[in-house]
């Protein structure tokens, strides 16, 4: 079953809770995505033309590129 993936670059997409891919700062060239859990949202504007960035519960900190849902 393919999973649905939701834009990461608008804030309302995303909850505390929400499984999502991340690129982080230092991925940002290979474009490697991490998948973890939402624990923080850290950008404060409505939406980001290269995700909202997020902190996740395992504490990576990166950009939203896709909410799994």
């Amino acid at each position: 079953m393919k999973q649905e993936k939701i834009s990461g670059s608008i804030r309302n997409n995303i909850k505390i809770g929400s499984e999502v891919e991340i690129v982080q700062k230092n991925h940002q060239r290979s474009g490697e995505l991490t998948t973890g859990i939402v624990k923080r949202i850290l950008t404060n504007s409505q939406n980001h033309p290269h995700g909202i960035k997020v902190m996740l519960v395992k504490g990576e900190v990166g950009r939203v590129k896709w909410v799994l849902a």
